[in-house]
């Protein structure tokens, strides 16, 4: 048991904060109600698209991350989980505002690698248009060289297929995800991050694939858990 309150800045997109929520009960060690971790989801879905942001001159969704993080420090929270990555390209200006631990979406993917005997070496990454251009990850990981798709494989495979979890046709993005990440695994990648939250959700609904991915909901959901237990 914990006394520590989690809070979990979500709505980007709703059904990637409710498979956080789902990943965060699962993965705690629990026999009983009381033995989870206490979390205050803010789910907004009204946040401006993240990648229309970055990449097309598209509202700024700062102020709309900030009021979140206002609610949840008022709700008492002790730290913060964001299930998006591409939220993250305002990471700075988050944690310049708040005054809570933001806990790095980055950070997981890299503790999830490490955990799967991933050190170093070529990774793929999938992610949203404007994850891959304000290189997150490559920024943040260090020891790893990041591949991806290319403009054609966003536009053809990735961005649809996003496009269809935030529709609610899941299965439909199976596809097209387990593709690039062959793709990938093709050009060298030992692993393929699913750097977006939105890609888990397609990627499980097919059959596994055969080779490491990184989960960065479930992971973020670990490294929640690890904060809530000191």
């Amino acid at each position: 048991m914990t006394d520590r309150i989690l809070g979990v800045l979500g709505g980007m997109g709703p059904l990637a904060s409710a498979e956080f929520m789902r990943a965060l009960t699962l993965e705690t060690p629990a026999e009983r109600d009381q033995d989870h971790v206490p979390t205050v989801l803010w789910s907004d879905p009204r946040v401006p698209d993240r990648t229309l942001a970055r990449n097309h001159g598209g509202e700024d969704p700062l102020p709309w991350l900030l009021r979140g993080l206002r609610g949840l420090e008022a709700a008492g929270c002790g730290a913060v989980a964001i299930p998006c990555n591409t939220a993250h390209g305002w990471y700075d200006a988050m944690r310049a505002a708040c005054p809570l631990p933001i806990l790095h979406i980055v950070d997981a993917a890299a503790e999830d690698l490490r955990a799967q005997g991933v050190a170093g070496g070529r990774i793929g990454l999938m992610g949203t248009a404007a994850t891959l251009a304000m290189r997150l990850y490559e920024e943040r990981l260090t020891g790893y060289d990041v591949i991806t798709p290319d403009a054609e494989e966003m536009r053809g495979l990735v961005s649809p297929a996003i496009a269809e979890v935030k529709a609610n046709r899941v299965a439909e993005a199976y596809a097209p995800l387990a593709e690039m990440a062959r793709r990938l695994r093709a050009r060298g990648a030992e692993a393929v991050v699913l750097g977006c939250t939105e890609i888990p959700l397609g990627v499980a609904a097919g059959p596994p694939l055969p080779f490491p991915v990184v989960d960065t909901v479930a992971a973020l959901a670990r490294t929640a858990i690890r904060w809530a237990r000191g």
